[in-house]
């Protein structure tokens, strides 16, 4: 287990290799929070693609009536505003805005925060969401190309055909890397990450586990059942004491693009170094 320590010196050069694709010296290359964060990050052609779930010890992810706000401490919210400062965009889906109502921002670091995509088939996107008079970052919506005619303020949309199983997610993050957005964190519900996850769309899934139980609840992952634990992922993993909360960095192997960033950290000696 490593212990996660983000200095100003290391979290101005991820941002910095973010916008530029400059590698900061060696040294800073060997902290924990460089291996963590810069595989978020995609440059020219590549595409990535994370997931990121908060929970509790027993893995829930809010209690049966929907409270959510305060499961991940201050250092569990510190590191997803930090993944979402690493992404061009941030994926939920619609019906975690109705529940959450979340702003979607990097209100806890500096950084630049990343477009909000809402996942909206049906084209239920509530007009008064947070999101919508926030920072006027951005908001795109995902929706079915027969859905009703709406447009929220504000916001612009992609239209889709819709499958058996509503919108396809290899064709959402082609939609958006079309528009250049090809560093994804998809952030919500358990079933929007699950339909990414089966796709095998994930290079990254990262599980913060904050130090609570509450006992009942809706999960982080809705994903298909499976009979024998032989069927069951077994992402490789590794794991980082965050302060507040333990993560959980599960690499999955079976992701397609999965060039990113940590192979092109050790190989790309030829860029300056800061």
């Amino acid at each position: 287990m490593r212990q996660m320590v983000m200095s100003e010196t290391l979290w101005s050069a991820l941002l910095r290799y973010r916008e530029t694709g400059t590698l900061p010296a060696a040294r800073l290359r060997a902290e924990a929070g460089w291996q963590l964060y810069a595989p978020l990050v995609a440059h020219g052609a590549e595409r990535v693609a994370v997931a990121q779930v908060g929970q509790s010890l027993d893995g829930r992810v809010a209690t049966p009536a929907g409270d959510a706000r305060d499961i991940s401490g201050a250092d569990g919210i510190g590191h997803l505003h930090r993944m979402r400062a690493m992404c061009d965009a941030v994926i939920v889906g619609v019906g975690t805005v109705i529940a959450d109502d979340p702003s979607l921002s990097v209100r806890a670091v500096p950084g630049r925060s990343p477009v909000r995509v809402v996942v909206d088939c049906n084209a239920t996107m509530p007009a008064g969401a947070q999101m919508l008079r926030d920072d006027g970052t951005p908001v795109l919506l995902i929706r079915a190309a027969d859905a009703p005619a709406s447009h929220a303020r504000g916001t612009d949309e992609i239209r889709l055909p819709r499958g058996p199983a509503g919108l396809c997610p290899a064709a959402i993050l082609s939609a958006l890397a079309a528009r250049g957005l090809t560093s994804v964190l998809v952030e919500g519900g358990a079933r929007t990450i699950a339909r990414f996850l089966e796709a095998r769309l994930l290079q990254h899934l990262h599980v913060a586990v904050a130090p609570l139980i509450i006992g009942s609840g809706p999960t982080g992952l809705s994903l298909a059942p499976v009979e024998r634990l032989a069927q069951a992922h077994r992402p490789e993993i590794s794991t980082y004491d965050l302060g507040s909360d333990m993560l959980f960095d599960c690499r999955l192997a079976e992701a397609t693009p999965a060039a990113a960033a940590t192979r092109r950290t050790r190989s790309d000696e030829h860029r300056p170094e800061a």
